[in-house]
């Protein structure tokens, strides 16, 4: 299944391009992104994905401060983009009151984690990068599975504009680092390539 799109009308503003991806009846379990001023409707990742997603979640938790968070589903608002981006993982302090949030602003993430599919993987190797660059997100780590060399993992850093500086890359299989404040091992050995 490719992803439908909706095209953002010109003379649409943010808010209002917000408010049809709040409030359209989009399929029941799919991802529904803005990316670039487009609404994207990709299908429900495959058990693949996710179990990259719960591990590297599960990694997360062995260093999570309490007064953060870490989230699957959650949006992440960048307007100056116009992008309201759902990454695979996201890590951000805690909200204090217990208001209900479908996203927080990107200035609150501080790791996000994008998994690739093949039907979105340009999308988060170029059009995400940019944004949550863009935002300041201080690190945004990319598991390519469908990388051309090969499945890859990469950690970005040092946000400067709408690009990032890669810290480390490592094919599956080698230890990935992840630096202060999370200083964690990520065994990416433990991956699926397909």
């Amino acid at each position: 299944m490719s992803a439908p799109t909706v095209r953002n009308d010109p003379g649409q503003s943010w808010d209002e391009l917000v408010r049809l991806w709040e409030e359209m009846d989009w399929p029941e379990g799919c991802k529904v992104e803005i990316v670039d001023g487009t609404i994207t409707v990709s299908p429900s990742p495959a058990y693949q994905h996710n179990y990259i997603a719960a591990r590297i979640q599960r990694r997360l938790y062995s260093v999570l401060p309490e007064h953060w968070e870490c989230f699957q589903t959650l949006g992440v608002a960048v307007p100056s983009r116009m992008g309201m981006l759902v990454p695979d993982v996201l890590m951000a302090p805690a909200l204090e009151n217990g208001e209900s949030y479908s996203n927080i602003p990107a200035a609150m993430a501080e790791l996000v984690v994008e998994i690739t599919s093949r039907s979105n993987a340009t999308h988060d190797r170029i059009s995400k990068c940019a944004a949550y660059a863009a935002a300041g997100i201080p690190f945004f780590l990319l598991i390519d599975r469908f990388a051309p060399e090969g499945p890859v993992s990469t950690l970005f850093g040092e946000p400067h504009g709408d690009v990032y500086r890669p810290l480390s890359v490592v094919k599956f299989g080698e230890p990935l680092e992840l630096p202060a404040p999370f200083n964690l091992t990520i065994d990416t050995g433990e991956f699926p390539t397909l």
